[in-house]
């Protein structure tokens, strides 16, 4: 098995090298990452200027670029490397409920989903313990132990896990994203020329975490496994659409 690896952290992150020494074990391995931190990137590819590529010592490649330039060039022949899977990760903090529309994380899996085989998020829910090794566990145990399933094609996997020693994790739980109320308003702050400039303040309070959401499965102990994709049609508003619009078609 050949598998891409990168993340949003930046290519010298704990949780990309625990990953990386975790999945070196079973397969062959590439990884292609920012050369810093990339975290709320998104979807963001760069198109105003050219890209450097930097060899590491540890092996790996920096990108002067974003999650997805970094997946969207591993995926490329300049590489070297015909990955079968993409993983992304380890994330230093959560991807629960709508933290997957600004995660440069996610994003990193999602440029993978062209491969036609479910790419992978991976996230620890990090309380200050820093347990990447477990999440670098359950990712491997994902794919041998419990040998993942044939799935939707470009289907994501965003995989959460509780900040606990491998031993003491409940287990895994299939789970839809919860969500949050906006967040905190921006913190206006003065520089040293005295400007006025504005921090983007922190994510929202949990809204819905009720059971069966990724916030309610991790909270419990368990690793919370949701499968996304990028098609954003909402058909049941396509449907009322049409209604109005008198037109019968299908979506």
């Amino acid at each position: 098995m050949k598998i891409l690896l990168s993340n949003d952290d930046g290519v010298h992150a704990p949780g990309l090298a625990a990953l990386a020494n975790e999945i070196a074990e079973i397969a062959e391995i590439k990884v292609v990452a920012p050369d810093r931190d990339h975290s709320g990137a998104s979807n963001s590819l760069t198109l105003t200027r050219p890209l450097f590529l930097q060899p590491t010592t540890e092996g790996f490649i920096a990108v002067d670029g974003t999650p997805t330039d970094c997946v969207h060039l591993g995926l490329s022949q300049m590489v070297g490397f015909a990955p079968e899977r993409v993983i992304s990760g380890i994330n230093s903090h959560a991807n629960l409920g709508d933290d997957v529309l600004y995660s440069g994380t996610v994003a990193a899996a999602m440029e993978g989903r062209f491969l036609g085989l479910p790419a992978i998020a991976v996230s620890l829910v990090n309380q200050g313990d820093n347990h990447f090794t477990s999440a670098a566990k359950v990712i491997r145990e994902l794919l041998t132990t419990k040998l993942l399933p044939t799935l939707s094609k470009r289907t994501v996997l965003n995989v959460n896990v509780p900040d606990l020693p491998f031993e003491q994790i409940q287990g895994f739980r299939i789970t839809r994203l919860g969500h949050r109320f906006k967040g905190g308003e921006p913190i206006e702050i003065r520089d040293p020329r005295g400007r006025i400039r504005h921090w983007i303040n922190s994510a929202g309070e949990v809204d819905d975490a009720g059971e069966g959401t990724d916030f309610h499965a991790v909270k419990a102990g368990y690793v919370s496994i949701t499968p996304i994709h990028v098609d954003m049609t909402h058909r049941e508003d396509a449907v009322t659409l049409r209604r109005w619009m008198g037109d019968e078609s299908g979506v």
